[in-house]
């Protein structure tokens, strides 16, 4: 059976740095949800994106080329896959402090290419702005052949991003069954190691009793006032 082609949407931003290759690259998120691993071909050269990828819910065919406005570094970039989405960092290969001017060589506007403002800083600012470690702690090493492009990768052997029908489910995110049986279990340790309240174990009729005998001596033992004639 056919399937749809379409451009998906292509999220974009960078930073620069004339003597920091860690911080001279380009955010560049693929916005292609459901495609499996098995289903997909992303091929990356100095100058070049290309991914073709189906999604199996949606049924659709995702297709898009991307000829950059400079050269990257395929084996220096890094990738995430999710089951919403792909997340690829490239990095830049030459140094400089000023930014691209735009993410294609190509001066024209298109739909699909969008700025993707949760990680855009202006050139200016981003010098102020914290490293992005939490956000590439997350990504995969490419690798890359000795040409330093991609022919098809395997995305289900680059690192932690399992496929999404693996033990990890989407994009190497936990299996949400397993963190609820996690939960069950969690919340019956901390029952099991509530200290027991004084008193628990003592009866009411016990109680109402102790207090009778404490009013009793409390009356027997207050002197009797003798009266006088």
């Amino acid at each position: 059976m056919s399937t749809e082609t379409i451009t998906p949407e292509v999220l974009w931003a960078q930073r620069s740095s004339n003597t920091d290759a860690a911080k001279n690259h380009v955010f560049l998120t693929l916005m292609v949800s459901d495609v499996p691993d098995k289903e997909m071909k992303l091929d990356l050269q100095p100058t070049k994106l290309t991914f073709t990828g189906t999604s199996t819910s949606k049924k659709v065919t995702y297709h898009v080329e991307l000829e950059f406005y400079a050269e990257i570094d395929p084996k220096e970039s890094r990738i995430h896959h999710t089951g919403r989405d792909i997340e690829l960092v490239l990095r830049k290969k030459e140094l400089k402090e000023e930014y691209w001017p735009r993410l294609l060589k190509e001066s024209r506007k298109l739909h699909f290419l969008k700025t993707n403002f949760d990680k855009w800083v202006d050139e200016d600012e981003q010098d102020a702005q914290p490293d992005d470690d939490d956000y590439m702690s997350k990504m995969n090493p490419m690798g890359g052949d000795g040409d330093g492009g991609f022919g098809g990768i395997d995305f289900s052997k680059l690192g932690g991003a399992q496929g999404m029908g693996g033990a990890q489910g989407m994009g190497g995110m936990p299996d949400l069954g397993e963190m609820a049986n996690m939960d069950e279990d969690s919340s019956d340790d901390d029952d099991e190691d509530m200290p027991e309240l004084e008193g628990d174990d003592e009866k009411p009729e016990a109680a109402t009793e102790a207090a009778k005998k404490t009013e009793e001596a409390s009356t027997t033992a207050a002197p009797k006032i003798q009266e006088v004639e």
